[in-house]
């Protein structure tokens, strides 16, 4: 079956590229934090680079830590491997953070990075939840620091190019878009809770997110199934196709209504976060237009929808746009006539690029901290409908949910008590 790490694959003509970039500039000095499957691609990529030196690697698990070093040091990268961010933050020599952790670290670390004077380079969701968003922007509005997120679309030639169509006007007035996440996964299995590996600092790990027990199907990398750490497939996979779809419709705020609907209906395991999902929802447009968003979510699918396994498509009065942001698109006209096509593969590469040309030379981040805060948002509403099973009201200005007391507390989360990383404002 093919597999999500496509999204990764970069050409060898990419890296090349890529190494040559900038390199009459000097060596910014980097680090990253999480050093999983994201974070591990992340740092190949960098340690290619000669205009990036890797100063630090960090993460609360020894094995991936000392894997993550091996990696930078055998590039030739003076790296220094650390568990806890705080020394990286210390360090004024260091320019910008690549942030690739769980979700549930993602706003809080990049914060502290914005507020500590560094650039941030953050893994989608960036955030949590609503609440969490809107501190990032803000976050980003009183530093001078680059943030970009990794929706790695914003910055891939194919997807720009049928953003241009859209917006240019090629398919007429678009009035509803739709993404859909169709795709495999895997039973979770049901364990009881244990002690942790002794490689592994739970405490940290958990950061300022309330204790709980340790459960090792949820540590590595499926965290993002269950409430606490993750926002489920809509925030993983999905959250790509949710904000090409933001990108397309031209959103810059969050919708008026939202409804959903769906649960764990094919797996019988631990997760929490639905497997089947159906969302929608509106938005209410400068000139009193409506647009209307939707959202297809079966992770137990064994085929592709559209010929995309995870895909949008965009309707407009004189045609429709079908794309898979990691493989094409097509153009079509009135009556189904294919009007024009495209094909590429993602470009993490390229995205890499834009953020340290952002620093280095003051270019526009492809995917800033306000697109990434309605790309999350916009997944955070969606799971807050299906979990309550309401139709909400939302008051984009404010960002809080309107006449729902139990649907309105679920904009923010419960943190530890007294934890350092605990965002300010929330």
């Amino acid at each position: 079956m093919p597999t999500r790490r496509a999204f990764l694959h970069v050409s060898a003509t990419a890296l090349a590229t890529a190494a040559r970039a900038s390199a009459a500039e000097g060596k910014t000095p980097v680090a990253l934090v999480g050093c999983g499957s994201m974070g591990t691609s992340h740092l190949k990529l960098l340690a290619a680079r000669n205009d990036v030196e890797i100063k630090y690697v960090c993460d609360p698990d020894a094995k991936l830590l000392e894997a993550a070093a091996k990696i930078a040091t055998d590039a030739g990268h003076g790296v220094t491997p650390v568990k806890d961010m705080r020394t990286i933050l210390d360090d004024k020599g260091v320019v910008a953070v690549w942030h690739a952790t769980p979700d549930h670290w993602h706003t809080p670390g990049a914060i502290l990075t914005a507020d500590a004077g560094k650039h941030v380079y953050v893994e989608k969701p960036c955030s949590h939840n609503v609440r969490e968003g809107r501190l990032l922007v803000e976050a980003g509005l009183r530093n001078p620091v680059v943030i970009q997120v990794g929706m790695q679309a914003r910055s891939t030639p194919t997807v720009q190019e049928a953003m241009k169509r859209l917006h240019d006007g090629a398919i007429g007035d678009i009035l509803v878009a739709k993404a859909w996440n169709s795709q495999l996964r895997r039973n979770l299995g049901k364990v009881k809770a244990s002690a942790p590996p002794e490689f592994l600092d739970y405490s940290m790990w958990q950061g300022p997110v309330p204790e709980a027990p340790y459960f090792a199907n949820r540590i590595p990398g499926m965290w993002r199934f269950f409430f606490d750490y993750g926002a489920g497939d809509i925030g993983n996979d999905g959250i790509h196709n949710v904000d090409v779809a933001a990108w397309g419709l031209g959103l810059t705020a969050l919708p008026n209504r939202a409804t959903a609907l769906g649960g764990k209906h094919f797996f019988d395991d631990d997760q929490q976060w639905p497997d089947t999902q159906y969302a929608v929802m509106e938005f209410d447009t400068p000139g009193g237009k409506t647009r209307q968003f939707i959202y297809e979510q079966r992770i137990w699918s064994p085929y592709v929808q559209e010929e995309y396994e995870n895909g949008n498509a965009f309707y407009g009065t004189k045609g429709m746009l079908v794309i898979g942001h990691t493989v094409g698109w097509k153009l079509y006209g009135p009556k189904n006539a294919l009007v024009e096509q495209m094909t590429g593969r993602v470009d993490l590469v390229g995205h890499h690029t834009n953020f340290l040309n952002a620093i280095r030379k003051g270019e526009k981040p492809n995917a800033p901290a306000p697109a990434g805060h309605v790309a999350a948002g916009m997944c955070h509403l969606a799971n807050i409908c299906t979990r309550t099973r309401k139709t909400i009201t939302f008051d984009p200005v404010k960002e809080q949910i309107v006449g729902d007391a139990e649907a309105g507390a679920m904009v923010r989360r419960k943190y530890r008590d007294g934890h350092w990383a605990v965002p300010k404002g929330v």
